[in-house]
């Protein structure tokens, strides 16, 4: 599994992506902190029901367990659609004034701050911008 990636939050949206679409029950990613930091809004937003960092050797684990709705038959995942916004090829930051209110506040814009990681709209209540990581919805 050290398969190396220009760009990890990507990926690690990927990696959601693509077992919400399988169904499955959590997805596993590689442990860094700003994707704890993801994990920890996508839990406190109500998108995810939890995650767990384990300390497996080479490579650091964060386990997520996804969010479903619905009966067994027809459920359907909480998060319809993640978009990676900040690229490392093109780089977008944003100041408190222009933060993004996505879908109309339906969804949200995870944001990274001098205070640290958080949604747009703790970082206007906090008076800060920064680099617009990721929408989600």
């Amino acid at each position: 599994m050290s398969n190396v990636t220009n760009d990890p939050i990507a990926d690690m949206l990927t990696r959601v992506r693509n077992a919400l679409t399988a169904g499955k029950l959590e997805v596993i990613v590689p442990k860094s902190n700003i994707k704890i930091e993801i994990a920890r809004i996508l839990k406190e937003e109500g998108y995810v029901e939890d995650y767990t960092i384990g300390d497996e050797t080479p490579v650091p684990l964060i386990r997520i367990q996804l969010k479903y709705f619905g009966s067994r038959r027809d459920r359907r995942p909480v998060i319809t659609q993640l978009r990676r916004i900040s690229k490392p090829g093109r780089r977008v930051y944003r100041k408190r004034s222009e933060l993004p209110i996505v879908l109309s506040g339906t969804g949200i814009a995870i944001v990274t701050t001098p205070k640290g990681v958080m949604t747009a709209q703790q970082a206007r209540r906090s008076g800060v911008g920064g680099e617009v990581l990721c929408y989600i919805w």
